[in-house]
Parts: structure tokens; sequence; C-alpha cells
């Protein structure tokens, strides 16, 4: 399993994907918002969303796990 964590602080602004769903290398899976920018948060590998550990409106440190992939 691969943890997708957050590149930086800032909040969910918008969750692309739910647990479940099928993804590939390089997809969007969400948007982090920091400093007025729009950060995506992309999928390092192909896989399968197991499990989904924030939601929008969360705020986020840089190194929290935002998903796991299997």
């Amino acid at each position: 399993m691969k943890e997708i964590k957050a590149s930086m602080a800032g909040s969910m602004w918008k969750m692309l994907v739910k647990e479940g769903d099928q993804v590939k290398n390089g997809q969007e899976l969400a948007i982090m918002e920091s400093m007025k920018m729009e950060i995506p948060v992309e999928s390092e590998s192909d896989g399968t969303i197991k499990e989904v550990k924030v939601a929008e409106d969360d705020f986020l440190n840089e190194g929290d796990v935002i998903f796991v992939v299997e």
C-alpha cells in the first residue's frame, strides 16, 4: 500500500475521488488550497483508493496522509 501525503500545509478544497475508485499514475485525486493557490494532489501509482483520511475543508500539515492506495 502507498500513502499519498500533503506536500505542504493548506486546506483540502476539493476531493475528486472516493474509496473504491480505480486511479492511474499521475491522476489528480484532490485539490488543496494554500495561500490562495490551488495545489493538485496526484496519484503516484496505479491502484485502488483503499482509504480516504481527510474531508473537504480539513486543514492539513505537510506530510499528513490524504489517501491510501492499494
